[in-house]
C-alpha cells in the first residue's frame, strides 16, 4: 500500500480531514500574525528612534509647543514614541495653572503607555490560543485515526497491516500537524512577547525622560 501524502489525504475520513484543513488555517493564521507583527514592530523601532533624533534639540531645550507639533507631524505620526511625547506633552499644555499638572500628566502617560502596549499586542491572543489549543487538535484526529483503523480492522475481519495502516498513517499524520503548529507558534509567540516587552521598556523610559524635563520646564516658569 503507497503511503503517500496524497493518498493518505484521499482515504482520510471527512472528520479527518475537517480536522487537517483546521490545523493548517491555524498553521497560516500564525504565519500572517508573525510576518504582521515583525513588520509593525521594525518600523516602531525605527520610527521611534527617528523622532528622537529629530526632537532630542526641542526636548533639551524645553522647547514643548514645537515638540508637540513635531509629535503630531505626518512624518511621524505612526512613531510610538511620537505618540507618546504627543499625549504627554498636551496633558501638561492642557492643565496649565493646575498645582498637579505634573501628575495629571504622569497619569495621562500611563494609560497611553497601557494603549501603546495593547495596539502593539494585536493578534498575539491568537497565537496564544494556536500554540494552547493545536496539540488537542492534533490529539482529536489521533483519536479518529485509531477508530478508522479498528474500523479497517473490523471490515477486514483481521489485524493485518493493510487493514490498519491507512488509520494509522492518518492518525500520526494529523498529530505531527498539530505539534507542528502548536511548537512554531510558542515559539515566535515567545519571541515577539520579547521585543514588545524591550518597546514597553523603551516607551517607559522614555515617558520618565519626558516627566524629568516637564518637571524642568515647570521650575523654569515657576
Amino acid at each position: 500500500m503507497d503511503l503517500n501524502i496524497v493518498h493518505i489525504w484521499e482515504t482520510m475520513s471527512l472528520l479527518s480531514k475537517i480536522v487537517a484543513i483546521t490545523l493548517m488555517v491555524m498553521g497560516l493564521g500564525t504565519a500572517y500574525v508573525t510576518i504582521e507583527r515583525m513588520i509593525v514592530l521594525s518600523k516602531a523601532f525605527a520610527r521611534s528612534a527617528a523622532f528622537a533624533k529629530t526632537s532630542r534639540p526641542l526636548l533639551d531645550d524645553l522647547d514643548l509647543e514645537p515638540l508637540a507639533d513635531l509629535a503630531k507631524g505626518q512624518e511621524f505620526e505612526k512613531a510610538p514614541l511620537a505618540k507618546l511625547t504627543g499625549m504627554g506633552i498636551g496633558a501638561y499644555l492642557r492643565h496649565a495653572g493646575a498645582d498637579e499638572r505634573l501628575e495629571l500628566a504622569r497619569r495621562d502617560l500611563e494609560r497611553r503607555l497601557d494603549e501603546l502596549g495593547a495596539e502593539a499586542r494585536k493578534g498575539m491572543g491568537f497565537m496564544a490560543s494556536v500554540g494552547s489549543t493545536a496539540p488537542f487538535i492534533g490529539l482529536f484526529g489521533t483519536v479518529i485515526g485509531i477508530i478508522v483503523a479498528f474500523q479497517g480492522i473490523a471490515a477486514a475481519g483481521g489485524g493485518g497491516i493493510e487493514a490498519v495502516s491507512a488509520g494509522i498513517a492518518e492518525a500520526l499524520i494529523v498529530t505531527a500537524m498539530g505539534l507542528a503548529v502548536a511548537i512554531s507558534s510558542v515559539l515566535v509567540f515567545n519571541y515577539l512577547s520579547a521585543r514588545f516587552d524591550k518597546l514597553d521598556m523603551a516607551m517607559q523610559h522614555a515617558a520618565g525622560e519626558l516627566l524629568d524635563h516637564l518637571e524642568a520646564h515647570d521650575g523654569r516658569h515657576a
